[in-house]
């Protein structure tokens, strides 16, 4: 039996859309979602029976509100949210614009927040159900310019983490999407900058800030949208599902530190006892 799927941020040309052309291609139903709607029309015209193209900014609840209930009104039920809208925000943690930082959040944490809380009394009333939050390999470990970006990545991956704990006992599933480095439009509309405005950081943060995408990026977005399928619908999944060589690459790596940091200033942290 098929089942009824929302993708946010499925615009052509990234994770999204190989999200939901393995859905579509498997015979599920999406309602898909992006800023605009003609980054949306290619996959559309594919599946036109099984596909429902809308206009969501995830800063914006009536529209969030409105994609769950249109996909009830066409396909009678949501069992699969994939929340993977949000950008890139590259700045120094010093240079932070105020309202790009919040709308930064208001995309990446609270948009996510709103389409959960949308979906949930469906899924609640059938006690079923799979929800997808796509955080960021930049969760694991931040980079120079990445701050703002990774900061809101982490609060959706540890808000993701008290959701699971709390929708389990409900017989809802819920995971985090971890992606690496990946051959889509991240690094170009996808990517918003703050200004330079404090000059010691221009060999620093702002050292590579207008290289060239030159797509050589590991990741696969058509097979991540594979894998991401597959998962959903397995027996047994992670709850943190990572996407792509260097993002395996970078968990082990920052795990491995930490460990070796924690066991070195063990006897610290453990003489603050009573």
């Amino acid at each position: 039996m098929s089942k009824t799927w929302i993708i946010t941020g499925a615009s052509v040309g990234g994770i999204g859309e190989g999200i939901a052309r393995a859905v579509l291609s498997h015979g599920d139903n999406a309602v898909i979602t992006a800023r605009s709607l003609s980054k949306l029309e290619p996959i559309a015209k594919d599946y036109p029976d099984t596909c429902l193209p809308m206009t969501v900014d995830m800063a914006d609840k009536e529209q969030i509100r409105d994609a769950v209930t249109k996909a009830m009104e066409r396909y009678g039920t949501v069992d699969v949210l994939v929340n993977n809208a949000g950008h890139g925000y590259r700045s120094s943690v010093e240079e932070g614009e105020e309202d790009a930082v919040q709308e930064l959040f208001r995309t990446n944490v609270f948009g996510p927040v709103d389409m959960i809380k949308a979906v949930l009394p469906v899924l609640r009333a059938k006690g079923e159900g799979v929800i997808m939050n796509t955080t960021s390999i930049a969760t694991e470990r931040s980079a120079v310019g990445s701050g703002y970006y990774a900061a809101s990545k982490a609060a959706l991956d540890l808000l993701t983490d008290g959701l699971c704990k709390e929708l389990k006992p409900l017989g809802i599933r819920v995971m985090v999407i971890e992606p690496g480095s990946f051959r889509t439009h991240f690094y170009d509309e996808a990517l918003k900058s703050a200004p330079l405005t404090v000059d010691a950081y221009k060999d620093s943060t702002w050292k590579n800030a207008n290289a060239v995408n030159k797509r050589q990026q590991p990741g696969d977005p058509m097979k991540a949208g594979e894998l991401v399928y597959r998962m959903a619908y397995a027996e047994e999944a992670p709850f943190r599902l990572l996407l792509g060589s260097d993002a395996v690459k970078a968990v082990l790596t920052t795990a491995e530190a930490r460990i070796e940091e924690t066991n070195r200033y063990a006897e610290d942290s453990r003489s603050t006892d009573f």
